[in-house]
C-alpha cells in the first residue's frame, strides 16, 4: 500500500499569496459561498490544495468574462456531481479566436512612417482607447497590433486624404453598428439553436455538440455581412456616381434628361416611392446590351472613344478621361461605348423633340446651337 502525500496547508496569508488573490477577496468570496469555509484549528483557519484549485477556477472564469453569480451557479452544479469539463470546453471555442488574423507589433517609428512621416499623439490616444494600438508594458516606442488589417485599412484612407481623428470618429460609429448587427446574430442563433442547450446545465455530449455547432456558425455572421457590405455598396456607390454625374452635366443636358426618364445601368436598384431616402428596390438586371461598338481609351489626358458602327463610317471622338472612366464604372467597359453613344443619341432626340413642340422643324432644332 502506497503512502498518500500530505496535503497541503496555508494559512489565508499564504493562500493569498500563492493563488495572487488577495485577504480581502478570498473573504469576500466565502462570505458569497464561492469558497468552502476554511478548517478550524485551535484559534487559526487552515485551508488546503481545494482552496487553492478553487481560487484558481473563479479567476479563468472571471477572465473569461463570467460574473460572480453566474460563476457560483457553475460551482453549485459543479458540487452537486455535475462534470464542468464539457461546459468549459465549450467556453474555451466561443473565447477562441474568431479570425484566422494574427497580431503583430508595430514601433512607433513605423507607425508614423505607415501614417505620412508625421508623428500625431492624439490620433495615437484614440488608437489605443478603440483598441486599435495595444501598449506593450515597458516599451513606450512600440505597440501591439491586434488586427493589422484594420491598420492597413486605417493607413489607406490617410493616404487618400482622410485626417487621422476623422478616421478614428468613423470607426467609433461603424463599431458600435456592427456590435449590434452581432448582438442581434447571437439573439437570433441562441433563440433558434442554442435555446435548447441553455435550460439546463448541459451534460458533456451536449457541450460537445453546443461547441461544434459554434464552429459550423462562426463563420457565418461574417460571410452575411461581407455579401450585404458589397450588395450595399454597389447599390449605393452606383446611385452617388450618377447623382454627382447628373450634377456636372450642364443644365440642358439635366433637363433632357428628366424629360425623356433617364436611364438605369444593368443591376441599379430603383428607388421605392416615397423620397430619395427610402431604401433602394433591386431591380433584375437586363441581358448585355447588343451593340457592336467598341471603346478604346489610351493612357492620355483625354480619352478617344471610337465607334465602329456596321455599314457606317467610323469616326474618333476624344472625350476627357476622367469622364470616360466614370462612364466605364457605372455601366462597364463592354458598354462604355453604347452607352456614351446612346447618351448622344437620346440628347439629339431631345432637343428634336423639344423643337417640334414649339413648333419649329426637327432637324432645324436639332442644329439650332442656341438651344
Amino acid at each position: 500500500m502506497t503512502e498518500q502525500p500530505p496535503t497541503a496547508e496555508y494559512r489565508i496569508e499564504d493562500l493569498a499569496h500563492i493563488s495572487g488573490a488577495t485577504v480581502r477577496t478570498i473573504r469576500a468570496y466565502q462570505d458569497r459561498g464561492l469558497l468552502p469555509r476554511p478548517e478550524r484549528r485551535g484559534r487559526a483557519n487552515v485551508y488546503g490544495d481545494a482552496h487553492l484549485a478553487r481560487l484558481r477556477q473563479i479567476a479563468d472564469l472571471l477572465d473569461r468574462g463570467y460574473t460572480l453569480a453566474s460563476i457560483k451557479e457553475l460551482l453549485e452544479a459543479w458540487d452537486a456531481g455535475l462534470d464542468l469539463g464539457g461546459v468549459l470546453g465549450l467556453v474555451a471555442e466561443i473565447d477562441g479566436p474568431w479570425t484566422d488574423e494574427e497580431a503583430s507589433r508595430i514601433s512607433r517609428a513605423d507607425l508614423d512612417t505607415a501614417f505620412g512621416g508625421t508623428s500625431h499623439d492624439a490620433a495615437v490616444a484614440e488608437a489605443v482607447d478603440l483598441g486599435v494600438l495595444e501598449r506593450v508594458p515597458g516599451r513606450d516606442d512600440e505597440f501591439l497590433v491586434p488586427s493589422p488589417q484594420e491598420l492597413a485599412v486605417a493607413a489607406e484612407l490617410h493616404s487618400a486624404g482622410v485626417p487621422l481623428l476623422a478616421i478614428s470618429g468613423h470607426l467609433r460609429e461603424v463599431r458600435g453598428q456592427v456590435e449590434h448587427i452581432a448582438s442581434r446574430f447571437l439573439d437570433f442563433t441562441t433563440e433558434h439553436v442554442f435555446q435548447p442547450f441553455l435550460d439546463h446545465p448541459p451534460t458533456d455530449a451536449e457541450a460537445a455538440e453546443a461547441a461544434a455547432l459554434v464552429r459550423r456558425l462562426r463563420p457565418l455572421a461574417q460571410q452575411t455581412i461581407d455579401a450585404e457590405l458589397a450588395r450595399a455598396m454597389r447599390t449605393l456607390a452606383t446611385r452617388y456616381l450618377r447623382h454627382h454625374l447628373s450634377e456636372a452635366l450642364p443644365a440642358e443636358s439635366r433637363k433632357a434628361d428628366g424629360a425623356c426618364g433617364g436611364t438605369r445601368s444593368a443591376g441599379e436598384a430603383e428607388p421605392m416611392a416615397g423620397g430619395p431616402g427610402d431604401v433602394p428596390r433591386p431591380r433584375s438586371a437586363p441581358g448585355p446590351v447588343a451593340d457592336p461598338r467598341t471603346a478604346t481609351v489610351p493612357a492620355t489626358d483625354s480619352a478617344a472613344v471610337s465607334e465602329t458602327v456596321p455599314e457606317a463610317a467610323s469616326e474618333t471622338v476624344v472625350l476627357p478621361s476622367d469622364a470616360v472612366e466614370a462612364v466605364r464604372a457605372l455601366v462597364g467597359a463592354e458598354n462604355t461605348a453604347a452607352f456614351i453613344a446612346a447618351a448622344a443619341h437620346r440628347e439629339v432626340a431631345a432637343r428634336t423633340m423639344d423643337a417640334l413642340a414649339a413648333g419649329g422643324h426637327g432637324d432645324h432644332g436639332a442644329d439650332d446651337p442656341e438651344r
